[in-house]
């Protein structure tokens, strides 16, 4: 580079003065050049490669040795066309030429003039044009000398900045009188983009020449002491790294010879005992190792330093191999079950299943169940009590509103404050890796652009995966397999479909009454006595109190309500204890209103269907099973529907459909068949704030709409549910257990189901079944007749099953 440099600067000095003379052609070759400007006056080496360049070159040899050097707008264009060249460049004459074994062509070349192309006038096999030489007035003004030694005095600074650049460059430019020589010799040496060099060409003053380079010069001049400062800071951060090293090597030679030891050997020391007592897998072991290796290296200052620690505590602290041992015996933990829950007799049953082949198969891997139900029927407190009848640790995990992936698999050690997931962090925090693990709330699962949690747990979850389970921090897989997963939900439909698939799912319906009854004397009542200092020497509780607490104050599946309620009983109780009453308070039906105020729910059941148009459905919620009132009424008009109640789209299609079949059975209803030509419907669901949706209240709807176009009143000991074809059909429908129970709570005694569902009533315990009749349909004529009071008589008549 240095000789180059030094040749061109002398080869310039020997043919400057030759450039007179030189007759300028009209038309010249073009030679395209690639991210590289030819300046006039300036004398610099060229290589061509492509073919077009080389026929060129060879025309102008055997001419008068010109040629034209036109720029190339766009980079590493395989094909080059005319709009892809500058409009302006530079006359340059070939002072020598040599061909290389390899087919391209060196050569030397001298500036000429500027020129501008006018006219391109071939394109194969090279350009060819009409050229117009613009001729470049050189005035030296004031200024012009200023910018002249500003520009002189930068390149000589950077020329002592950048070694590989010789001093007699520094020479040659003192040498150059000539401000346009200048402007072109800088604008040649100093690096800068191509669009800055064409500006700098095509510019048609001196001074903006001038003020282009000096603009260029002193950014790059920056550049230049900027790195040979930082070249300067990480040369000394080495020297004091290494001293730091050095000196550290002999303190700790001195404290050997001693026989002392300092807190770093200390710290090194506890850890290689930690590892040690961790009875740790081989392939953690080896990690670990290599780790611990790496740990001795590094200072203490070193930042890597705490981030290698805190992982060595984690991997030492994972109880990759410590776990409690299971209860086998059956039968206590089936009285561990019963002792905590009420009923719920098939989760029982599963659990103790799972214990029997355990007991016979020691490598049997944990199940993955699901427990589904509405609020406060004890899912979360029955995964506790699995855990105590297993003999087991326990954790709970809720995942609702989780969004992030990295709850559950953790961050990778590249991040600052990188930790591992959840599921790590409580099975190290319980410190047994076969703990029954909930993880509540999974049907409440979010996603965004951080991830998708539910695709993270569907590793968890399946038992064919999670034996191998990788956290993204600890980055080791660890064997979740003997753990028992426990999730809980109250709708399964919001769950992804191939997590749903892994899981084992057993439903938990809400109570009945008498269930409710034994719940609250059983395990309510007696806890919320203890949580409030009292005893049965201070407040008891009838069974009549607590069936009027239920059916008065209370309407949910579950007993949460409940449990709030006794729980402000006994509040008033313990503050009447603790200003001095020794009495025992009964608390009576009589004196609830003393205790929990007026009462909140009222039998709506006999008052709604009182009159002609409201028929009583059944609905399914994410709270359990509920009673459902549809309001039908007329109005004078022209065969309008009007539909509200905050129906979704599918439960106005079977109002729609409901509408269209009672409108085609006239003659059987009794129905005048131009009533409809008169007349508009209006068809309400009463609580209109609540969304609700799906086909099931079909059959409600058809059932309202007839009762009030032949005025006869709908039964209102009668529910039903089912779904309604324009043939009349009744579709099977489900949650029957959850609406069953609803209708029981309501005191209703019969309730209307489609046929299909009978085997689902077979499933139904028999004491929930006691007292209620179902009466199962194919046909809405069936429904009707049975659901339909008789108009004459105004009075219920004995219904036939």
């Amino acid at each position: 580079m240095d000789s180059e440099l030094k040749d061109t600067a002398s080869e310039e000095a020997k043919i400057t003065d030759k450039l007179e003379g030189y007759d300028i052609p009209k038309e010249l070759s073009i030679i395209p050049i690639n991210d590289m400007v030819i300046y006039p006056h300036t004398l610099v080496p060229l290589a061509i490669t492509d073919k077009k360049g080389y026929d060129a070159v060879d025309y102008a040899m055997s001419q008068n040795r010109m040629v034209g050097a036109i720029a190339i707008k766009s980079k590493g264009k395989a094909e080059v066309s005319e709009e892809d060249l500058y409009e302006i460049g530079s006359i340059m004459v070939i002072h020598k030429m040599l061909k290389m074994p390899d087919g391209s062509m060196r050569l030397i070349i001298q500036g000429l003039a500027k020129i501008r192309v006018t006219e391109y006038i071939q394109k194969d096999p090279f350009y060819k044009a009409k050229i117009e030489v613009m001729p470049e007035k050189e005035e030296i003004t004031e200024r012009t000398e200023a910018l002249m030694r500003t520009i002189s005095g930068q390149y000589h600074k950077m020329v002592e900045l950048v070694p590989y650049m010789p001093d007699e460059l520094q020479a040659a430019v003192m040498n150059i009188e000539e401000p346009i020589k200048l402007a072109y010799f800088i604008a040649t040496m100093v690096r800068m983009k191509l669009e800055e060099r064409q500006e700098i060409l095509e510019a048609e003053k001196i001074e903006d020449k001038l003020s282009k380079v000096l603009s260029v010069l002193n950014r790059e001049l920056e550049l230049l002491e900027l790195g040979g400062k930082i070249q300067s800071q990480v040369q000394s951060e080495m020297s004091k790294t290494q001293r730091e090293y050095y000196l550290r090597e002999q303190l700790k030679a001195i404290q050997q010879e001693l026989g002392e030891t300092d807190e770093r050997q200390e710290e090194i020391k506890e850890l290689r005992a930690k590892i040690e007592a961790a009875n740790l897998p081989d392939y953690v072991l080896k990690e670990v190792d290599k780790e611990l290796k790496r740990f001795e290296r590094l200072p203490p200052a070193s930042a890597e330093y705490t981030v290698i620690r805190t992982y060595l505590d984690w991997l030492i602290e994972i109880p990759w191999n410590r776990g409690t041992e299971d209860n086998l015996d059956l039968v206590k933990a089936k009285k561990v079950l019963e002792a905590d829950h009420y009923d719920l007799k098939e989760v029982k049953e599963r659990i103790v299943e799972y214990l029997a082949v355990r007991k016979l198969k020691d490598d049997m891997k944990g199940p993955i169940l699901c427990f589904v139900g509405p609020p406060g029927v004890g899912k979360t407190s029955l995964g506790q009590s699995i855990a105590r009848a297993l003999g087991r640790k326990f954790i709970r995990m809720s995942l609702g509103g989780i969004r992030d992936e990295a709850e559950i698999r953790g961050h990778r050690r590249t991040y600052v404050g990188a930790m591992p997931g959840r599921i790590i962090q409580s099975i190290r925090r319980v410190e047994s890796n076969n703990p029954v693990f909930m993880l509540d709330e999974i049907d409440k699962v979010g996603t965004d652009f951080r991830g998708d949690p539910s695709s993270a747990l569907l590793e968890v979850l399946d038992p064919e995966q999670n034996s191998s389970f990788s956290d993204h921090y600890i980055d080791l897989p660890f064997d979740l397999s003997k753990t028992m997963f426990i999730t809980t939900a109250n709708v399964l439909e919001t769950i992804q479909p191939a997590l749903r698939d892994r899981m084992e799912v057993l439903r938990l319906s809400g109570y009945t009454e008498e269930e409710k009854i034994g719940i609250a004397e059983k395990y309510l009542i007696p806890k919320q006595l203890e949580e409030h200092g009292l005893n049965t020497e201070n407040i008891e509780f009838t069974e009549e109190a607590v069936r009027k607490v239920i059916a008065s104050y209370t309407r949910e599946a579950g007993v949460r309500n409940l449990e709030r309620q006794v729980a402000r009983i006994c509040r008033k109780v313990a503050h009447q204890v603790a200003i001095g009453k020794k009495e025992l308070t009964t608390v009576l039906p009589e004196n609830l209103y003393d205790f929990l105020g007026n009462e909140k729910v009222f039998p709506e059941t006999a008052m709604r269907t009182s009159c002609p148009g409201v028929a009583t459905g059944l609905a399914w919620t994410e709270a359990g099973g509920d009673v459902l009132f549809v309001e039908a009424t007329k109005m004078p008009g022209k065969k309008g529907l009007s539909l509200t109640g905050n129906m979704g789209e599918v439960m106005q299609e079977s109002a729609k459909a409901a509408l269209s079949y009672i409108r085609s059975q006239p003659q059987k209803l009794n129905i005048d068949p131009e009533f409809f030509e008169k007349y508009d419907l209006h068809l309400h669901v009463p609580a209109g704030a609540i969304p609700k949706d799906g086909p099931s209240a079909g059959i409600t709807m058809a059932t309202a709409i007839a009762s009030i176009l032949t005025e006869r009143p709908v039964r209102s000991d009668i529910a039903m549910t089912g779904e309604i074809t324009l043939s009349g059909t009744v579709l099977p429908i489900g949650g029957v257990k959850e609406k069953v129970l609803a209708a029981k709570r309501a005191g209703i005694k019969t309730v209307i189901l489609p046929q299909r569902n009978k085997n689902d009533i077979g499933e139904i315990d028999k004491r929930l079944k006691k007292g209620m009749k179902f009466v199962f349909v194919e046909n809405i004529d069936r429904v009707l007749k049975l659901a339909l009071t008789d108009k004459s008589k105004k009075k219920t008549k004995k219904l036939t099953v």
